[in-house]
């Protein structure tokens, strides 16, 4: 792959890279920093002269791979840090429950699922992939991406449940 070619491939998945990546460690700067390293990798591994036959694919995997890095690093993101870089539930009714289900309250409560189902939840419902090309991201069967994604809407139904959120806010 040429530098053009790679420079296509850029702007046509950079921004749904970092959109994966925000969704998973919460950090504007971190997912930045791990959607450039994502290209990073990317190019010098085609600079070693290895191939990518599927980009989209090949670029989730790396980002994948870098955020389970990240949180190796970090060790563990408590409620508190979460709190001090502004996740706080966007207010109270006055009967102790949140009322507003906003982007601000879905990214704290996915931070409740457990990764392979946040994984899940992002790549359909954030980023509006098919599970086939989930799929294809995962390096799983599209049957396996289907289960899991039942199994993490019905997960986060709960913790929606849980969190005071008792209406029906659509079909996740």
């Amino acid at each position: 792959m040429d530098k053009k070619s790679f420079a296509r491939a850029y702007q046509k998945y950079a921004e749904a890279i970092f959109r994966h990546c925000y969704f998973r460690v919460y950090e504007r700067s971190d997912a930045r920093d791990i959607t450039q390293d994502t290209f990073v990798r990317a190019w010098e591994y085609l600079s070693n002269g290895q191939e990518i036959d599927n980009m989209r694919a090949f670029l989730y995997k790396v980002a994948g791979n870098l955020v389970v890095d990240y949180y190796r690093k970090k060790k563990e993101v408590s409620l508190d840090h979460l709190r001090e870089k502004g996740f706080e539930p966007e207010g109270d009714s006055g009967n102790g429950y949140e009322t507003r289900l906003d982007a601000k309250t879905i990214r704290r409560l996915l931070t409740k699922l457990d990764d392979g189902y946040r994984e899940v939840i992002v790549l359909r419902y954030i980023d509006g992939y098919k599970p086939k090309e989930m799929a294809e991201i995962m390096g799983v069967e599209a049957n396996t991406v289907s289960v899991r994604l039942h199994r993490a809407a019905k997960e986060f139904k709960k913790i929606l449940r849980r969190n005071g959120f008792n209406h029906e806010y659509g079909q996740i």
